[in-house]
């Protein structure tokens, strides 16, 4: 069964800073979603985070026209070509970050987080570096298909520390992964069927910090406008204290209306 997608991204700088290093690319052409937050001095975190998507988006869109344009890294036997063609964007972006680091002194040490989508049909590819996250809604549940690499994550996972010590810890703003901050970065990767009615949200963590799962879900079940769902997300965020940029990227995926009825639905409404 053919799917498609609307979707709705929506970015914020908040209520506590004074510029956005949140960036973020919609391509539906593509299948490509993406949402990345910047961390450096001087501004260098927003360049940073353009780079990312800058580069991500350049890759994939390359690739689409040439099935012969080349992976960089190590291809990954157990993932589809999807997957490996989204690892490979994420490496280049890494390169371009860490490179200009180099080059320009204000500019060094910075790095971004990244969390992206690649659909093709109804697979879907997704990959994260650092606490962008990726959610899925279907069946009313929402899981979570990215962990976070910050280092309270690690603390829960190890059990070391409880969430709700993790929520108030002063060290929660600290990631363990970044894009660029060094030559080569660890990439998460993984691959799920999409179905229809299934819902996606992609956010930076400016949304998660403030806003637990039991809201998002509510805001991701109760209407069908992808649009609306984004205001809200943002709203709550600054609401709960909008102490850091907020994006979100809201997915709906549904059947696909075939050519022929759609033509025969368009020759009613015209008579």
């Amino acid at each position: 069964m053919p799917l498609a997608v609307t979707h709705s991204a929506l970015s914020d700088v908040g209520r506590r800073r004074s510029h956005n290093e949140d960036r973020y690319c919609t391509d539906t052409t593509l299948g490509l979603f993406i949402v990345c937050d910047g961390m450096g001095g001087s501004k260098a975190g927003e360049i940073a985070s353009g780079l990312a998507v800058e580069t991500i988006h350049r890759h994939i869109n390359e690739a689409s026209q040439n099935p012969a344009f080349p992976l960089i890294g190590q291809s990954d036997p157990t993932i589809s070509l999807s997957g490996n063609r989204l690892l490979s964007a994420i490496r280049d972006a890494n390169r371009v970050i860490h490179r200009e680091g180099r080059r320009n002194p204000d500019w060094a040490g910075m790095g971004t987080t990244v969390v992206a989508v690649l659909l093709t049909e109804q697979l879907m590819s997704f990959a994260h570096v650092g606490d962008s996250r990726l959610y899925l809604v279907r069946a009313h549940a929402l899981h979570a298909l990215t962990a976070d690499h910050s280092w309270v994550a690690e603390q829960v996972r190890s059990g070391l520390m409880t969430e709700a010590e993790a929520e108030r810890s002063p060290q929660r703003n600290i990631v363990t992964r970044a894009l660029g901050v060094a030559p080569d970065v660890d990439i998460t990767i993984g691959e799920a069927e999409l179905q229809a009615g299934d819902r996606l949200l992609l956010c930076s963590d400016g949304l998660t910090k403030g806003v637990g799962t039991t809201r998002l879900l509510n805001v991701l079940t109760q209407t069908d406008d992808v649009s609306g769902a984004a205001r809200q997300l943002v709203a709550l965020a600054n609401d709960a204290g909008g102490d850091d940029n907020t994006t979100v990227i809201t997915v709906a995926v549904h059947e696909a209306i075939e050519q022929p009825m759609w033509n025969r639905v368009r020759q009613r409404l015209a008579m």
